[in-house]
């Protein structure tokens, strides 16, 4: 494993911490189910199962800290023991949790199935996730100078989405970029494409699979499709799996980047340690190039091992 040497964050003369990351999204107990066969129904099909942090959110800002970022992480965990596991797991790498505890209902749980080529099925329950409310945003958070990254389940989940909105409204009255990603296509099918786009336009960083984003434009090819989005936001990025990411901006950089070459043991979490990536060489104003390679190691990395943490 690479060592990460974390840099110390710029401080300005009051003594406050110049810019940052808050991310918002879910927090997860992922229980990984290994199988080297296709499950029969009505019979056992071994497995080994392991236990994981997860949650796409929480991965960001995991993969955020693991780089030496200052990470703010906005959830809502249920007041038992998996909440205050994953909340202390993230901690422990160095976020800074602002985590809300429902006292009705449980921590997110997700069991992610795992075949022998990598590949995963997900069949999450998010739990206190789909309650987070705008009174959960930690307002003083909230800062010129700081990124703000939105999981798109924020989004697609009726219960949380006002908060996701509020958040997005606070960070762009405060002076802040955002980002969001578009998460999965499933819900977003379910939700419809235009609501979606129509909360999110004006976001500075849409990521999104090459599935999702086929399924809002239309196109199969990537860079039609990032012509297609590019109206609503600044920068598009599309995520290959295998193939890389392509990634474009209204100004006419446009870039492609080939993935990192390595077994894969677990997909679970690599677009959230891409956007990771991205993100930090993006709010430091680089090009798109030298975001995308940084973040396709980070992807890499993430496949390389089974969870979705560093």
């Amino acid at each position: 494993m690479t060592t990460t040497i974390n840099s110390a964050p710029d401080i300005t003369l009051d003594g406050e911490i110049s810019s940052g990351f808050i991310v918002i999204g879910d927090l997860m107990t992922d229980i990984v189910c290994q199988v080297s066969s296709t499950p029969q129904p009505g019979t056992d099909t071994n497995a080994v199962i392991t236990t994981h942090g997860g949650g796409a959110g929480a991965n960001v800002a995991a993969w955020l800290a693991h780089r030496g970022q200052v990470a703010h992480f906005v959830a809502r965990a249920g007041a038992d023991s998996l909440g205050s596991i994953a909340t202390s797991h993230l901690q422990s790498l160095g976020v800074e949790c602002r985590v809300s505890v429902d006292p009705q209902r449980a921590t997110g749980t997700c069991v992610v199935m795992v075949t022998s080529d990598g590949e995963r099925t997900m069949m999450p329950d998010p739990g206190a996730n789909a309650f987070l409310a705008p009174a959960d945003l930690p307002e003083g958070d909230f800062k010129a100078g700081w990124h703000l990254h939105v999981s798109g389940y924020t989004l697609l989940k009726s219960g949380s989405r006002m908060a996701g909105l509020a958040a997005l409204d606070l960070a762009q009255r405060r002076g802040m970029t955002c980002s969001v990603d578009v998460s999965s296509s499933a819900p977003l099918l379910e939700v419809g494409v235009d609501p979606f786009l129509e909360w999110s336009s004006g976001t500075n960083v849409c990521f999104a699979n090459h599935e999702e984003a086929e399924l809002i434009t239309g196109h199969d090819d990537p860079n039609q499709a990032i012509a297609a989005l590019l109206p609503h936001f600044d920068t598009v990025v599309v995520k290959l799996g295998p193939h890389g990411a392509v990634a474009g901006r209204r100004d006419g950089q446009h870039s492609t980047t080939p993935a990192v070459n390595l077994d894969v043991i677990d997909t679970t979490g690599a677009g959230d340690a891409f956007a990771a990536g991205f993100l930090i060489g993006w709010t430091a104003g680089q090009s798109l190039q030298d975001c995308l390679a940084p973040a396709c190691v980070l992807a890499g990395r993430a496949v390389g091992a089974v969870g979705a943490r560093p």
